[in-house]
């Protein structure tokens, strides 16, 4: 029995998260982004730019900004922001909860109907770090993976 309890807290230990659990402050600043979406059944999208996490009396205002490429067509200027809370909750500008940052890196998740957003966080490597997103839904079918590695200086 002692040699049973030996190896199951091996195996916690083997598989307990890498460096630490992410607060928010660690996300503020400037970081390079490199966005690729891959739909199930269109042309393939590329984003290259900067996503700058600043603070505001809420927690930390993401703003995202770059050069969306789809497909052959010309590229185009892209931008979305968030707001993300001290508690790793993540919301849309117009104020409605998108969902929540695993603090070790790990699944989250959002319904917006009729899709739905399956996310997965990697710390693991940081200070660069992705999310992917998986998305389905009637006319919805893509994989996204972002990539953030922090801007010198930054």
């Amino acid at each position: 029995m002692a040699e049973d309890g030996k190896r199951l807290i091996g195996q916690m230990t083997d598989q307990a998260p890498k460096g630490r659990a992410r607060r928010l402050a660690d996300f503020e600043g400037r970081w390079h982004m490199t966005r690729h979406i891959v739909q199930a059944d269109g042309p393939e999208a590329r984003l290259e730019g900067m996503a700058t996490w600043r603070a505001v009396p809420e927690g930390l205002l993401c703003e995202e900004a770059g050069r969306l490429q789809i497909g052959d067509q010309p590229a185009v200027e892209a931008r979305r922001s968030y707001l993300w809370r001290d508690d790793l909750t993540v919301w849309f500008e117009d104020g409605r909860f998108f969902h929540q940052v695993p603090l070790w890196g790990g699944e989250t998740g959002h319904w917006c109907d009729p899709d739905q957003y399956d996310g997965c966080y990697a710390f693991d490597a940081w200070p660069v770090w992705q999310v992917v997103w998986q998305v389905k839904g009637p006319r919805k079918d893509y994989r996204m993976r972002t990539e953030y590695r922090r801007a010198t200086g930054g």
